[in-house]
């Protein structure tokens, strides 16, 4: 099954198990988006659950594999100037250093191939800009057997759960870390903040 067939069946009850369990850390991680208006890159979507916490000064466009999601997303748009389209985070419709900023809010550990989609970003990114990510990640040599085992199966239907940020970071030289910290799950979700040299 591709995420984009799992995804269209996950719509309905994506919100019931994401929005409060996350939205304090995904509050935090939006607060680092610069002040003056930018253009903002929204990766993996999903239902929209970012845009209440998004600051309205900026130009968005949100992408997200599944019309479902996105269908889900539209209403949530409403006040902020945001273009929504349905594409690959593998695989960005864009030309070179696009965008200001980038947020990239579970989607990281969600792609079959993370440094692919790591890389997508850093491509569209400006010099300069912030690349906010916020995801679960094992950290460097933790062994976590149980997330090892069953990642092949959940990568197939929602999310893999064995994807170490630091190895991923290191296919993409062009990014930097500013922050990273614990959010979640004591310390499994991580908000991290780059910046592109």
């Amino acid at each position: 099954m591709s995420l984009q067939t799992s995804y269209r069946f996950i719509a309905p009850f994506y919100d019931a198990f994401l929005d409060r369990a996350t939205r304090d850390a995904r509050r935090r991680s939006l607060q680092r988006l610069p002040t003056e208006p930018a253009r903002v890159f929204l990766g993996g979507v999903g239902t929209g659950l970012d845009f209440s916490l998004l600051p309205t000064q900026h130009e968005y466009i949100a992408l997200d594999i599944t019309a479902a999601m996105l269908a889900k997303a539209r209403p949530r748009s409403v006040g902020l100037k945001m273009a929504l389209m349905q594409g690959d985070s593998m695989v960005l419709p864009f030309v070179n250093a696009s965008f200001d900023s980038v947020v990239l809010h579970l989607i990281v550990a969600v792609v079959p191939q993370p440094a692919r989609c790591l890389a997508e970003a850093a491509r569209v990114l400006k010099p300069g800009g912030k690349l906010l990510v916020f995801d679960k990640f094992l950290r460097p040599g933790q062994r976590a057997p149980l997330r090892r085992m069953f990642s092949p199966l959940l990568g197939q239907i929602a999310t893999r759960t064995d994807v170490v940020f630091e190895d991923v970071l290191a296919s993409v030289p062009e990014l930097h870390v500013r922050s990273n910290e614990a959010a979640l799950a004591g310390g499994w979700f991580r908000l991290i903040e780059l910046e592109k040299q």
